[in-house]
Parts: structure tokens; sequence; C-alpha cells
């Protein structure tokens, strides 16, 4: 399974190389172990944006995890069945 980690705002490669080592020493997300997992980590420099009066506060650095798995399979099944698609 893939893990991808988007940094953005105020952040080096090496706080990002740090923050994946920790990641994989503690184990305190659990990967498959059929499956070889790989994180892809991109660094955007520009700090997140926040739209004037909106509820997210003013941040200067900002992470964002996206990851997939098999169990997605059931919630997209029952939207397909919904929809009839």
């Amino acid at each position: 399974m893939a893990c991808c980690l988007m940094y953005r705002g105020d952040v080096v490669p090496k706080d990002v190389n740090a923050a994946v080592a920790t990641i994989k020493t503690k184990r305190t997300i659990q990967f498959v172990d059929w499956c070889p997992t790989g994180f892809k980590c991109g660094i955007n420099y520009q700090p997140p944006s926040v739209v004037p009066g909106g509820d997210l506060a003013k941040v200067q650095r900002a992470v964002c995890m996206i990851s997939n798995s098999t169990s997605v399979v059931e919630v997209f099944s029952r939207i397909d069945h919904k929809f009839d698609l």
C-alpha cells in the first residue's frame, strides 16, 4: 500500500525524513505485511492559504496524509449500488 505525505509551508527535507523514520520505527500506523509499503513525500514551500472569515487558523506549516486501503471497496460498492453506476 502507498502512503503520501504532502507538506506545505515552513518545512525542510530533514524534518520530512525524520517524520517518516519516526512513523516506520514507532509503528503507530499499521501496514499489511503482504504488500511492500512506500512513502511518497512532497514539499510546497508556500504556506497554507487562509480564507478570510473561514474556520481555519493561519499556520506556518501543514501536512496532509493520503493513503490507500482495500477497505474502501465496500464504500465504493455502496455508492455504485445507490446511484446505479
